[in-house]
Protein backbone atom coordinates (compact mmCIF):
# COMPACT_ATOMS: atom_id res chain seq x y z
CA UNK A 1 0.00 0.00 0.00
CA UNK A 2 1.33 3.44 -0.91
CA UNK A 3 2.25 5.75 1.93
CA UNK A 4 -0.69 7.79 3.27
CA UNK A 5 -1.26 10.73 5.61
CA UNK A 6 -4.27 11.45 7.79
CA UNK A 7 -5.47 13.98 10.35
CA UNK A 8 -3.86 14.79 12.68
CA UNK A 9 -0.96 14.77 10.22
CA UNK A 10 1.89 14.87 12.78
CA UNK A 11 2.79 11.99 15.14
CA UNK A 12 -0.07 11.18 17.50
CA UNK A 13 2.02 12.15 20.54
CA UNK A 14 2.60 15.63 19.10
CA UNK A 15 0.45 18.66 19.87
CA UNK A 16 1.28 21.69 17.72
CA UNK A 17 -1.69 24.05 17.34
CA UNK A 18 -1.94 27.58 15.89
CA UNK A 19 -0.37 26.41 12.66
CA UNK A 20 1.41 28.82 10.34
CA UNK A 21 2.60 26.91 7.25
CA UNK A 22 5.18 28.45 4.92
CA UNK A 23 6.79 27.14 1.74
CA UNK A 24 10.45 27.98 1.32
CA UNK A 25 12.36 26.22 -1.41
CA UNK A 26 11.14 22.67 -1.93
CA UNK A 27 9.76 22.17 1.62
CA UNK A 28 6.78 23.33 3.63
CA UNK A 29 7.44 24.28 7.25
CA UNK A 30 4.78 24.09 9.95
CA UNK A 31 5.27 26.58 12.80
CA UNK A 32 2.98 26.73 15.81
CA UNK A 33 2.61 26.69 19.56
CA UNK A 34 3.50 23.53 21.44
CA UNK A 35 1.01 21.98 23.84
CA UNK A 36 1.76 19.20 26.28
CA UNK A 37 -0.11 15.91 25.99
CA UNK A 38 -2.68 16.06 28.77
CA UNK A 39 -1.41 19.49 29.83
CA UNK A 40 -3.26 21.83 32.17
CA UNK A 41 -2.74 25.10 30.26
CA UNK A 42 -1.78 26.44 26.84
CA UNK A 43 1.61 26.07 25.17
CA UNK A 44 3.57 24.33 27.93
CA UNK A 45 6.46 23.19 25.70
CA UNK A 46 9.20 24.81 23.64
CA UNK A 47 8.81 25.42 19.91
CA UNK A 48 9.49 22.56 17.54
CA UNK A 49 9.10 22.65 13.76
CA UNK A 50 8.00 19.95 11.34
CA UNK A 51 8.63 20.08 7.62
CA UNK A 52 7.77 18.02 4.54
CA UNK A 53 8.68 18.02 0.84
CA UNK A 54 6.13 20.02 -1.14
CA UNK A 55 5.84 16.99 -3.43
CA UNK A 56 5.18 14.55 -0.59
CA UNK A 57 2.93 15.68 2.26
CA UNK A 58 2.93 12.16 3.70
CA UNK A 59 6.53 12.58 4.88
CA UNK A 60 6.70 15.03 7.81
CA UNK A 61 10.02 15.33 9.60
CA UNK A 62 10.63 16.75 13.06
CA UNK A 63 13.34 19.40 12.93
CA UNK A 64 13.74 19.38 16.71
CA UNK A 65 13.50 22.16 19.27
CA UNK A 66 14.11 25.43 17.47
CA UNK A 67 13.60 27.91 20.32
CA UNK A 68 13.13 27.70 24.10
CA UNK A 69 10.95 29.88 26.32
CA UNK A 70 13.91 30.29 28.66
CA UNK A 71 15.67 32.32 25.94
CA UNK A 72 13.18 35.17 26.37
CA UNK A 73 13.98 37.80 29.05
CA UNK A 74 10.41 37.58 30.42
CA UNK A 75 11.05 33.98 31.52
CA UNK A 76 10.28 32.61 34.13
CA UNK A 77 7.80 35.30 35.18
CA UNK A 78 5.99 34.41 31.95
CA UNK A 79 6.75 30.78 31.16
CA UNK A 80 5.02 30.01 27.88
CA UNK A 81 5.40 31.11 24.27
CA UNK A 82 2.14 31.57 22.44
CA UNK A 83 1.21 31.38 18.75
CA UNK A 84 4.27 32.36 16.67
CA UNK A 85 5.00 33.09 13.05
CA UNK A 86 8.16 33.16 10.96
CA UNK A 87 9.04 35.38 8.01
CA UNK A 88 12.06 35.61 5.75
CA UNK A 89 13.66 39.03 6.01
CA UNK A 90 15.13 41.04 3.19
CA UNK A 91 18.57 39.90 4.38
CA UNK A 92 17.64 36.25 3.70
CA UNK A 93 17.49 35.29 7.38
CA UNK A 94 14.40 33.97 9.17
CA UNK A 95 12.69 35.90 11.94
CA UNK A 96 10.44 34.39 14.61
CA UNK A 97 7.73 36.62 16.17
CA UNK A 98 5.91 35.58 19.34
CA UNK A 99 4.47 36.77 22.66
CA UNK A 100 4.87 35.34 26.15
CA UNK A 101 2.12 34.38 28.60
CA UNK A 102 1.45 32.52 31.82
CA UNK A 103 -1.01 29.92 33.04
CA UNK A 104 -4.40 30.16 31.30
CA UNK A 105 -3.15 33.14 29.32
CA UNK A 106 -2.57 35.43 32.30
CA UNK A 107 -0.08 38.12 31.32
CA UNK A 108 -0.38 37.25 27.64
CA UNK A 109 -2.05 40.55 26.79
CA UNK A 110 0.40 42.77 28.66
CA UNK A 111 3.78 42.28 27.02
CA UNK A 112 5.57 43.30 23.83
CA UNK A 113 6.25 41.30 20.67
CA UNK A 114 9.49 39.32 20.93
CA UNK A 115 11.75 38.50 18.00
CA UNK A 116 14.31 35.74 17.42
CA UNK A 117 16.46 35.09 14.36
CA UNK A 118 18.09 32.19 12.52
CA UNK A 119 20.00 31.71 9.29
CA UNK A 120 17.76 28.79 8.27
CA UNK A 121 14.03 28.06 8.65
CA UNK A 122 14.63 25.35 11.25
CA UNK A 123 17.93 25.99 12.93
CA UNK A 124 18.44 27.18 16.47
CA UNK A 125 16.85 30.60 16.76
CA UNK A 126 18.52 33.22 18.94
CA UNK A 127 16.74 35.96 20.83
CA UNK A 128 17.09 39.28 19.00
CA UNK A 129 14.94 41.76 20.92
CA UNK A 130 11.50 43.35 21.15
CA UNK A 131 9.69 45.30 18.47
CA UNK A 132 10.50 48.91 19.37
CA UNK A 133 10.42 52.51 18.23
CA UNK A 134 13.44 54.33 16.79
CA UNK A 135 14.32 55.78 20.20
CA UNK A 136 14.51 52.24 21.62
CA UNK A 137 11.18 52.41 23.48
CA UNK A 138 9.46 49.01 23.40
CA UNK A 139 6.35 49.06 21.20
CA UNK A 140 3.25 48.00 23.17
CA UNK A 141 0.59 49.94 21.30
CA UNK A 142 -2.78 48.20 21.22
CA UNK A 143 -2.69 44.56 22.47
CA UNK A 144 0.42 42.66 21.39
CA UNK A 145 -0.93 39.15 20.91
CA UNK A 146 -0.69 36.34 18.32
CA UNK A 147 1.71 38.13 15.94
CA UNK A 148 1.75 37.09 12.28
CA UNK A 149 4.47 38.16 9.89
CA UNK A 150 4.55 38.94 6.17
CA UNK A 151 7.23 40.02 3.74
CA UNK A 152 5.09 41.90 1.24
CA UNK A 153 7.47 42.36 -1.69
CA UNK A 154 10.09 43.80 0.64
CA UNK A 155 7.77 45.51 3.13
CA UNK A 156 7.77 43.79 6.52
CA UNK A 157 4.30 43.75 8.05
CA UNK A 158 3.33 42.35 11.46
CA UNK A 159 -0.33 41.69 12.25
CA UNK A 160 -1.52 41.19 15.82
CA UNK A 161 -4.25 41.93 18.37
CA UNK A 162 -7.28 40.54 20.18
CA UNK A 163 -10.84 41.70 20.47
CA UNK A 164 -13.72 41.37 22.93
CA UNK A 165 -17.05 43.08 22.44
CA UNK A 166 -16.95 45.02 25.69
CA UNK A 167 -16.65 48.49 24.20
CA UNK A 168 -19.73 48.11 22.02
CA UNK A 169 -21.87 47.53 25.11
CA UNK A 170 -23.93 50.70 25.76
CA UNK A 171 -23.06 50.74 29.47
CA UNK A 172 -19.38 49.91 28.96
CA UNK A 173 -18.14 52.67 31.27
CA UNK A 174 -20.30 51.57 34.21
CA UNK A 175 -20.84 47.80 33.90
CA UNK A 176 -17.37 46.72 35.07
CA UNK A 177 -15.99 45.83 31.64
CA UNK A 178 -13.50 48.68 31.75
CA UNK A 179 -12.12 47.22 34.97
CA UNK A 180 -11.88 43.84 33.19
CA UNK A 181 -9.78 45.46 30.47
CA UNK A 182 -7.50 47.11 33.04
CA UNK A 183 -6.93 43.70 34.61
CA UNK A 184 -6.45 41.80 31.34
CA UNK A 185 -4.35 44.32 29.45
CA UNK A 186 -2.25 45.76 32.28
CA UNK A 187 -3.09 49.32 31.23
CA UNK A 188 -4.70 52.23 33.09
CA UNK A 189 -8.25 53.33 32.40
CA UNK A 190 -6.90 56.56 30.98
CA UNK A 191 -4.66 54.73 28.53
CA UNK A 192 -7.46 52.40 27.42
CA UNK A 193 -9.90 55.26 26.90
CA UNK A 194 -7.22 57.31 25.13
CA UNK A 195 -7.39 55.22 21.95
CA UNK A 196 -9.33 56.96 19.19
CA UNK A 197 -10.94 53.70 18.04
CA UNK A 198 -10.19 50.99 20.61
CA UNK A 199 -7.24 49.32 22.26
CA UNK A 200 -8.61 46.09 20.81
CA UNK A 201 -9.01 44.77 17.25
CA UNK A 202 -6.72 43.50 14.46
CA UNK A 203 -3.63 45.69 14.06
CA UNK A 204 -0.82 46.07 11.52
CA UNK A 205 2.60 47.60 12.09
CA UNK A 206 5.30 48.05 9.42
CA UNK A 207 8.92 47.39 10.44
CA UNK A 208 12.27 48.53 9.13
CA UNK A 209 14.55 46.01 7.43
CA UNK A 210 16.19 45.31 10.80
CA UNK A 211 12.92 43.46 11.62
CA UNK A 212 12.68 45.22 14.99
CA UNK A 213 12.17 48.95 14.51
CA UNK A 214 8.75 50.45 13.87
CA UNK A 215 8.70 52.15 10.46
CA UNK A 216 4.99 53.01 10.30
CA UNK A 217 2.76 53.55 13.33
CA UNK A 218 0.47 50.59 14.24
CA UNK A 219 -3.13 50.92 13.06
CA UNK A 220 -6.38 48.96 12.81
CA UNK A 221 -6.91 47.05 9.59
CA UNK A 222 -10.61 46.53 10.44
CA UNK A 223 -12.60 48.98 12.57
CA UNK A 224 -13.26 47.77 16.09
CA UNK A 225 -17.01 48.47 15.95
CA UNK A 226 -18.59 45.63 13.94
CA UNK A 227 -22.31 46.31 14.34
CA UNK A 228 -23.80 47.05 10.96
CA UNK A 229 -20.75 45.77 9.08
CA UNK A 230 -20.08 42.54 7.17
CA UNK A 231 -18.20 41.28 10.27
CA UNK A 232 -21.16 41.52 12.67
CA UNK A 233 -21.90 37.76 12.75
CA UNK A 234 -18.23 36.69 12.73
CA UNK A 235 -16.14 39.38 14.47
CA UNK A 236 -12.39 39.11 14.85
CA UNK A 237 -11.26 37.52 18.12
CA UNK A 238 -7.59 36.54 17.71
CA UNK A 239 -5.18 34.55 15.57
CA UNK A 240 -4.26 37.08 12.87
CA UNK A 241 -2.71 35.67 9.70
CA UNK A 242 -2.23 37.31 6.31
CA UNK A 243 -1.68 35.81 2.87
CA UNK A 244 -1.53 37.38 -0.57
CA UNK A 245 -3.45 35.62 -3.33
CA UNK A 246 -2.74 37.27 -6.65
CA UNK A 247 -3.16 40.97 -5.95
CA UNK A 248 -5.63 40.45 -3.07
CA UNK A 249 -4.89 40.31 0.65
CA UNK A 250 -6.58 37.49 2.59
CA UNK A 251 -6.85 38.09 6.32
CA UNK A 252 -7.42 34.78 8.16
CA UNK A 253 -8.55 34.93 11.78
CA UNK A 254 -10.33 33.16 14.62
CA UNK A 255 -13.78 34.63 15.25
CA UNK A 256 -15.74 35.20 18.45
CA UNK A 257 -17.44 31.87 17.74
CA UNK A 258 -14.14 30.39 18.94
CA UNK A 259 -14.36 27.27 16.76
CA UNK A 260 -13.96 28.65 13.23
CA UNK A 261 -11.35 30.19 10.97
CA UNK A 262 -12.77 33.04 8.90
CA UNK A 263 -11.33 35.21 6.17
CA UNK A 264 -11.67 38.74 4.86
CA UNK A 265 -10.43 40.17 1.55
CA UNK A 266 -9.07 43.57 0.50
CA UNK A 267 -7.02 45.21 -2.21
CA UNK A 268 -4.88 46.66 0.58
CA UNK A 269 -3.03 45.19 3.57
CA UNK A 270 -4.21 47.79 6.08
CA UNK A 271 -7.82 48.73 5.22
CA UNK A 272 -10.78 48.01 2.98
CA UNK A 273 -11.44 44.45 4.20
CA UNK A 274 -14.83 42.84 3.70
CA UNK A 275 -15.90 39.61 5.34
CA UNK A 276 -15.51 36.61 3.06
CA UNK A 277 -16.82 33.64 5.05
CA UNK A 278 -15.86 30.71 7.24
CA UNK A 279 -13.11 28.43 5.94
CA UNK A 280 -13.34 25.64 8.52
CA UNK A 281 -14.93 24.92 11.92
CA UNK A 282 -13.48 22.24 14.20
CA UNK A 283 -17.07 21.14 14.89
CA UNK A 284 -18.27 21.50 11.28
CA UNK A 285 -20.60 24.23 12.55
CA UNK A 286 -22.02 26.09 9.57
CA UNK A 287 -20.97 23.44 7.07
CA UNK A 288 -24.06 22.74 4.95
CA UNK A 289 -26.09 24.64 7.52
CA UNK A 290 -25.09 22.60 10.58
CA UNK A 291 -26.10 24.31 13.83
CA UNK A 292 -23.90 24.85 16.84
CA UNK A 293 -26.18 22.57 18.87
CA UNK A 294 -25.49 19.73 16.42
CA UNK A 295 -21.72 20.17 16.30
CA UNK A 296 -19.81 17.00 15.43
CA UNK A 297 -16.98 17.39 17.94
CA UNK A 298 -16.12 19.16 21.14
CA UNK A 299 -15.46 22.66 19.85
CA UNK A 300 -13.07 25.27 21.15
CA UNK A 301 -10.16 27.53 20.39
CA UNK A 302 -8.84 27.46 16.85
CA UNK A 303 -6.08 29.30 15.00
CA UNK A 304 -4.37 28.67 11.69
CA UNK A 305 -3.86 29.87 8.16
CA UNK A 306 -3.89 28.97 4.48
CA UNK A 307 -0.98 28.10 2.22
CA UNK A 308 -0.47 27.10 -1.41
CA UNK A 309 1.64 23.95 -1.60
CA UNK A 310 2.67 22.67 -5.02
CA UNK A 311 -0.28 24.43 -6.64
CA UNK A 312 -2.94 23.30 -4.14
CA UNK A 313 -4.34 25.55 -1.39
CA UNK A 314 -4.81 24.13 2.10
CA UNK A 315 -6.19 25.41 5.38
CA UNK A 316 -4.29 24.46 8.54
CA UNK A 317 -6.20 24.40 11.83
CA UNK A 318 -6.31 22.33 15.02
CA UNK A 319 -8.61 20.00 16.90
CA UNK A 320 -9.11 19.51 20.65
CA UNK A 321 -8.28 16.39 22.67
CA UNK A 322 -8.21 15.37 26.35
CA UNK A 323 -11.51 17.22 27.05
CA UNK A 324 -9.64 20.53 27.11
CA UNK A 325 -8.26 23.44 25.10
CA UNK A 326 -4.73 22.55 26.18
CA UNK A 327 -3.86 19.49 24.06
CA UNK A 328 -4.51 20.58 20.49
CA UNK A 329 -3.37 18.77 17.35
CA UNK A 330 -2.58 20.06 13.87
CA UNK A 331 -4.94 19.18 11.02
CA UNK A 332 -5.28 20.39 7.43
CA UNK A 333 -7.79 20.26 4.56
CA UNK A 334 -7.73 21.09 0.88
CA UNK A 335 -9.51 24.34 0.02
CA UNK A 336 -10.40 25.91 -3.30
CA UNK A 337 -10.30 29.62 -4.10
CA UNK A 338 -12.87 30.39 -6.78
CA UNK A 339 -12.31 32.73 -9.70
CA UNK A 340 -14.22 35.43 -7.82
CA UNK A 341 -11.97 34.95 -4.77
CA UNK A 342 -14.52 33.12 -2.61
CA UNK A 343 -13.55 30.16 -0.41
CA UNK A 344 -16.32 27.70 0.41
CA UNK A 345 -16.29 26.26 3.93
CA UNK A 346 -14.75 22.78 3.99
CA UNK A 347 -15.62 19.94 6.32
CA UNK A 348 -13.14 18.38 8.72
CA UNK A 349 -11.96 15.00 7.48
CA UNK A 350 -9.69 12.13 8.41
CA UNK A 351 -7.88 12.14 5.05
CA UNK A 352 -6.80 15.80 5.17
CA UNK A 353 -3.49 16.17 3.33
CA UNK A 354 -3.80 12.75 1.72
CA UNK A 355 -4.07 12.77 -2.05
CA UNK A 356 -7.59 11.38 -2.00
CA UNK A 357 -9.49 9.05 0.34
CA UNK A 358 -7.76 6.56 2.61
CA UNK A 359 -7.46 2.97 1.42
CA UNK A 360 -9.88 0.57 3.10
CA UNK A 361 -7.16 -1.94 3.88
CA UNK A 362 -5.07 -2.43 7.00
CA UNK A 363 -5.15 -0.91 10.48
CA UNK A 364 -5.74 2.73 11.39
CA UNK A 365 -5.55 4.48 14.78
CA UNK A 366 -9.06 5.13 16.05
CA UNK A 367 -8.09 8.67 17.06
CA UNK A 368 -8.02 9.81 13.42
CA UNK A 369 -11.81 10.09 13.73
CA UNK A 370 -12.87 13.46 12.35
CA UNK A 371 -16.28 13.33 14.03
CA UNK A 372 -16.81 12.31 17.65
CA UNK A 373 -20.10 13.14 19.33
CA UNK A 374 -22.66 11.83 21.79
CA UNK A 375 -25.18 14.34 20.48
CA UNK A 376 -24.49 16.98 23.13
CA UNK A 377 -20.79 17.74 23.02
CA UNK A 378 -19.54 20.72 25.04
CA UNK A 379 -17.74 23.81 23.85
CA UNK A 380 -14.38 24.52 25.42
CA UNK A 381 -12.86 27.91 26.07
CA UNK A 382 -9.64 27.99 28.08
CA UNK A 383 -10.93 25.05 30.14
CA UNK A 384 -10.65 21.41 31.14
CA UNK A 385 -13.85 19.44 31.55
CA UNK A 386 -14.17 16.78 34.24
CA UNK A 387 -17.60 15.47 33.21
CA UNK A 388 -17.61 12.35 31.06
CA UNK A 389 -18.09 12.48 27.30
CA UNK A 390 -16.34 10.80 24.34
CA UNK A 391 -12.82 12.15 23.87
CA UNK A 392 -9.40 11.49 22.37
CA UNK A 393 -6.93 10.83 25.17
CA UNK A 394 -3.95 8.72 26.20
CA UNK A 395 -2.75 6.42 28.97
CA UNK A 396 1.00 6.07 28.68
CA UNK A 397 1.84 5.29 25.07
CA UNK A 398 -1.69 4.13 24.26
CA UNK A 399 -3.75 6.76 22.45
CA UNK A 400 -7.43 6.03 22.05
CA UNK A 401 -11.00 7.26 22.23
CA UNK A 402 -12.37 6.97 25.78
CA UNK A 403 -15.73 7.36 27.51
CA UNK A 404 -17.62 6.09 24.47
CA UNK A 405 -21.19 5.95 25.72
CA UNK A 406 -24.50 4.77 24.32
CA UNK A 407 -25.36 6.68 21.16
CA UNK A 408 -21.82 7.90 20.46
CA UNK A 409 -21.07 8.49 16.78
CA UNK A 410 -17.46 8.08 15.60
CA UNK A 411 -16.87 9.18 12.01
CA UNK A 412 -14.06 8.67 9.51
CA UNK A 413 -14.10 10.62 6.22
CA UNK A 414 -13.25 9.25 3.74
CA UNK A 415 -12.34 5.72 2.68
CA UNK A 416 -12.17 4.19 -0.79
CA UNK A 417 -14.35 1.17 -0.08
CA UNK A 418 -14.26 -1.93 -2.23
CA UNK A 419 -17.36 -3.84 -1.22
CA UNK A 420 -17.68 -6.64 1.33
CA UNK A 421 -14.86 -6.68 3.88
CA UNK A 422 -13.99 -7.99 7.32
CA UNK A 423 -14.04 -4.96 9.58
CA UNK A 424 -12.74 -4.93 13.14
CA UNK A 425 -12.35 -2.73 16.19
CA UNK A 426 -9.61 -2.96 18.82
CA UNK A 427 -11.62 -2.25 21.93
CA UNK A 428 -12.05 -2.76 25.66
CA UNK A 429 -14.69 -1.96 28.22
CA UNK A 430 -13.90 1.04 30.38
CA UNK A 431 -13.24 0.07 34.00
CA UNK A 432 -11.63 1.57 37.06
CA UNK A 433 -8.42 -0.21 36.03
CA UNK A 434 -8.07 1.51 32.64
CA UNK A 435 -10.08 4.72 33.02
CA UNK A 436 -8.15 7.93 32.30
CA UNK A 437 -8.33 10.13 35.39
CA UNK A 438 -7.10 13.71 35.09
CA UNK A 439 -5.23 14.76 38.23
CA UNK A 440 -4.04 18.27 37.36
CA UNK A 441 -5.51 21.71 38.04
CA UNK A 442 -9.09 22.17 36.81
CA UNK A 443 -10.28 25.39 35.22
CA UNK A 444 -13.66 26.04 33.58
CA UNK A 445 -14.04 29.38 31.80
CA UNK A 446 -17.19 31.39 32.38
CA UNK A 447 -17.91 31.15 28.63
CA UNK A 448 -18.27 27.36 28.80
CA UNK A 449 -21.53 25.52 29.14
CA UNK A 450 -22.67 24.50 32.59
CA UNK A 451 -21.25 21.03 33.11
CA UNK A 452 -24.31 19.96 35.09
CA UNK A 453 -26.51 20.54 32.04
CA UNK A 454 -24.71 17.87 30.02
CA UNK A 455 -26.57 14.65 30.72
CA UNK A 456 -25.14 11.13 30.81
CA UNK A 457 -26.60 9.31 27.82
CA UNK A 458 -25.69 5.92 29.30
CA UNK A 459 -28.55 6.29 31.74
CA UNK A 460 -30.82 5.63 28.75
CA UNK A 461 -29.10 2.47 27.50
CA UNK A 462 -31.03 -0.79 27.76
CA UNK A 463 -28.48 -3.38 26.66
CA UNK A 464 -25.56 -4.32 28.91
CA UNK A 465 -23.19 -5.85 26.36
CA UNK A 466 -22.07 -3.31 23.80
CA UNK A 467 -21.94 -3.33 20.04
CA UNK A 468 -21.10 -0.98 17.16
CA UNK A 469 -23.43 -0.39 14.25
CA UNK A 470 -21.50 0.34 11.06
CA UNK A 471 -22.93 2.99 8.73
CA UNK A 472 -21.75 5.02 5.75
CA UNK A 473 -23.96 8.05 6.40
CA UNK A 474 -24.26 10.06 9.59
CA UNK A 475 -27.88 9.10 10.28
CA UNK A 476 -28.25 6.20 7.86
CA UNK A 477 -29.18 2.56 8.33
CA UNK A 478 -26.71 0.08 9.73
CA UNK A 479 -24.93 -2.06 7.15
CA UNK A 480 -23.17 -4.22 9.73
CA UNK A 481 -22.70 -4.87 13.43
CA UNK A 482 -19.75 -5.75 15.64
CA UNK A 483 -20.57 -7.23 19.04
CA UNK A 484 -18.29 -6.68 22.04
CA UNK A 485 -18.80 -9.65 24.36
CA UNK A 486 -18.27 -9.33 28.08
CA UNK A 487 -15.82 -12.04 29.10
CA UNK A 488 -14.41 -12.86 32.54
CA UNK A 489 -11.32 -14.27 30.81
CA UNK A 490 -10.32 -10.88 29.44
CA UNK A 491 -8.16 -8.68 31.63
CA UNK A 492 -9.68 -5.32 32.51
CA UNK A 493 -6.78 -3.55 30.78
CA UNK A 494 -6.33 -5.81 27.73
CA UNK A 495 -7.27 -4.63 24.25
CA UNK A 496 -9.02 -7.17 22.02
CA UNK A 497 -10.12 -7.32 18.42
CA UNK A 498 -13.78 -7.84 17.62
CA UNK A 499 -14.76 -8.09 13.98
CA UNK A 500 -17.42 -9.11 11.51
CA UNK A 501 -18.12 -9.21 7.80
CA UNK A 502 -19.55 -5.91 6.57
CA UNK A 503 -21.13 -5.32 3.16
CA UNK A 504 -19.60 -1.95 2.39
CA UNK A 505 -20.70 -0.20 -0.80
CA UNK A 506 -18.07 0.39 -3.43
CA UNK A 507 -16.71 3.88 -3.90
CA UNK A 508 -15.66 6.77 -1.68
CA UNK A 509 -17.71 6.89 1.53
CA UNK A 510 -17.53 7.88 5.16
CA UNK A 511 -17.42 5.11 7.76
CA UNK A 512 -19.36 5.70 10.97
CA UNK A 513 -19.37 3.62 14.14
CA UNK A 514 -22.41 4.08 16.39
CA UNK A 515 -22.04 2.56 19.85
CA UNK A 516 -24.86 0.95 21.84
CA UNK A 517 -24.37 -0.30 25.36
CA UNK A 518 -24.77 0.47 29.03
CA UNK A 519 -21.06 0.04 29.80
CA UNK A 520 -18.70 2.61 28.30
CA UNK A 521 -15.94 1.39 26.00
CA UNK A 522 -12.58 2.57 24.71
CA UNK A 523 -11.47 2.25 21.08
CA UNK A 524 -7.82 2.07 20.01
CA UNK A 525 -7.80 0.94 16.36
CA UNK A 526 -10.02 0.07 13.43
CA UNK A 527 -9.11 -2.48 10.75
CA UNK A 528 -10.12 -3.50 7.24
CA UNK A 529 -9.03 -6.89 5.91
Amino acid sequence: MNRQVYNPFLPLNEYIPDGEPHVWGDRVYHYGSHDKEGGYTFCMQDYVVYSAPVKDLTSWRCEGITYRASQDPAYPELKYMYAPDVVRGNDGRYYLYYCMGGDYGYGGYTGPISVAVCDTPVGKYEYLGHVHYKDGTVMKKYICFDPAAMNDDGTIRIFYGTQYGYEEEPDFLTNGRLDDEVSMFGRTKEEILGYKDSIMGPIMVVLEDDMLTVKEEPRHIIPYAVKGTSFEEHPFFEGSSMRKVGDKYYFVYSSWQNHELCYAVSDYPDHGFTFGGTIVSNGDVGYKGRSFENKLNMTGTTHGSIECIDGQWYVFYHRLTHKSDYSRQACAEKIYIAADGHIDQVEVTSCGLNNGPLVANGTYPAVIACNLTNGHMPHGSNSIYTIEFPNVTNKGEDRFIAEIEDGTLIGYKYFALGGSSTFGVNVRYETDANKVVYEGPVRVDERCENQEQLKDANDLAENVEGYFDICVTEDGESIGRIDIPVSEDISETEWRWCENKVDFPEGVHAVYLVYHGRIKVQLKDIRFR
